[in-house]
């Protein structure tokens, strides 16, 4: 199973719907922009009966997907304590994510790496490309196409959730291990994989 939500809720749990921006600014087929990205998700976390509604397992993660903005991708997404992604891309695509509770630290590197390669291909980074933030309630971010990080939930015993917007929606996601300095393209996952 794919440490990453797959594209639709878990048997028997509705997917409720998050209303997208009434006035997005950008025409249907640019999509929107980190900035609205940033601020969806946001709007999203601080919705208390959103966040209450998301029913939370001490043994995994556990997801809905909610309708973005202008056609991109959201999820809301429970983390378990001592859960996380592993290191992935988004393949090519941009986004936001925001806590809505709890705290999550996102591990990620300063550095562009190439988009494709081969599985097994290893790139060398810079030392000084790490880069680690924790970011607690009410705190977000957003990432263009090239990013590559991971999250976790590095709490003792306290649930963290958080909701992601991509755009456009995860044409694929790219897995690595790491070692040092050196990331392994090990996996490369595609939404019919998360199905």
């Amino acid at each position: 199973m794919s440490p990453f939500p797959p594209p639709v809720a878990p048997a028997g749990v509705p997917a409720p719907a998050f209303p997208a921006s009434e006035a997005t600014g950008h025409h249907p087929t640019d999509g929107p922009g980190q900035a609205e990205l940033l601020a969806f998700v946001r709007r999203a976390a601080a919705d208390t009966s959103l966040v209450a509604g998301l029913p939370l397992d001490p043994g995994g993660r556990t997801w809905l997907r909610l309708d973005g903005p202008g056609g991109s991708e959201a999820w809301l997404i429970g983390w378990p304590s001592g859960t996380g992604t592993g290191w992935h891309d988004h393949g090519g695509s941009y986004g936001a994510f925001a806590t809505a509770a709890g705290s999550l630290r996102e591990d990620a590197l300063a550095h562009h790496l190439p988009a494709g390669g081969e599985l097994g291909t290893t790139l060398r980074i810079p030392e000084e490309a790490d880069r680690a933030r924790q970011l607690g309630p009410d705190q977000g971010r957003a990432f263009g196409p090239h990013h590559v990080h991971q999250v976790l939930n590095t709490a003792t015993h306290d649930h963290a959730v958080s909701v992601h917007a991509y755009y456009p929606p995860l044409p694929l996601m790219r897995r690595y291990s790491r070692s040092g300095q050196a990331l392994r393209l090990e996996h490369i996952e595609r939404p019919e994989d998360w199905q």
